[in-house]
């Protein structure tokens, strides 16, 4: 099944199919750090993964995007503000989803993005990208999908927006369905308000290689990725429980865990996927004397 034909069974249900009534469309979507990782698919084309993960979403720290129409013969992506080069990826992966929700011959649109995180760095922009963009479109044509629908649909641009859609800790399921209906994000009820994020910017550059990439390298290459999805389960238990136990300690371990399993498996792949920076193993090395 590919994308475009979930896209189609989801708007053939909504509130409204007309062309939009608004004159922009407009959304702000959180990023979000996985606790527990989502590393690695088992159906590419759809995002669907081959484990569950969990987050927590980073608040005011996202995406804020605006859709519209242009008179332009031609679509309009911009960045913070800034046109974005046609043949660039990011604008070929904004133009490819968007090109799901619209025919060939209606207007060209124009997509206004703004990240208050670094773009590409690690800090899961895309997440946060297709999460405000999905939102958006929501606003714009008032579809009316409620938050686990927009989640499947965020989740097709890019596998962790489907938790960017939401705020708080999300569980994502990572169901089991060909057609990935069931696949998708939920806040879990757990309030914590004394719960805290700290990022340390040790680079804003963008990464060597895309996250996308990096799971199709490890998920064919490298045999570790044989252990990930039990090591993945266990942790997602692990976590809950620390979690519900307020245990900031355990919960910290268990990340901690979870994550160097993880870059692992990328490191076990060839080439080798590796995202550190010097300046990253120095307080892993101190913490583990």
């Amino acid at each position: 099944m590919k994308r475009h034909d979930i896209v189609t069974i989801i708007l053939s249900q909504a509130a409204h199919q007309e062309p939009p009534q608004k004159r922009q469309g407009r959304a702000f979507a959180p990023a979000n750090i996985a606790l527990c990782k989502y590393w690695g698919k088992r159906d590419e084309e759809l995002n669907l993964p081959h484990t569950p993960s969990l987050s927590i979403s980073l608040g005011q720290l996202g995406t804020e995007t605006t859709v519209a129409f242009t008179e332009g013969e031609a679509d309009l992506v911009t960045l913070n503000g800034k046109s974005i080069d046609p043949g660039s990826d990011f604008h070929c992966r904004i133009i490819s989803f968007i090109d799901l929700f619209r025919t060939v011959e209606g207007p060209r649109w124009r997509i206004d993005t703004r990240n208050s995180i670094p773009t590409a760095a690690g800090l899961a922009s895309s997440a946060s990208g297709f999460a405000a963009l999905v939102k958006a479109l929501n606003d714009w044509f008032d579809w009316g999908l409620d938050p686990q629908t927009q989640s499947i649909l965020a989740r097709l641009g890019s596998g962790s927006a489907c938790r960017s859609v939401l705020d708080g800790f999300v569980l994502w399921h990572e169901g089991s369905a060909p057609d990935g209906m069931d696949s998708f994000a939920e806040r879990l009820d757990i309030t914590w308000p004394e719960f805290r994020i700290g990022l340390w910017t040790l680079s804003t550059d963008r990464k060597p290689v895309s996250s996308r990439v990096a799971m199709k390298r490890t998920v064919d290459t490298s045999i570790l990725y044989q252990s990930w999805p039990e090591q993945c389960r266990q942790d997602l238990a692990r976590m809950k429980q620390a979690m519900e136990d307020r245990d900031l300690s355990a919960v910290g371990r268990i990340a901690e865990q979870n994550a160097l399993a993880m870059h692992a498996t990328g490191l076990g792949a060839w080439p080798p996927v590796l995202f550190w920076l010097p300046e990253s193993v120095e307080p892993l090395s101190a913490d583990h004397r």
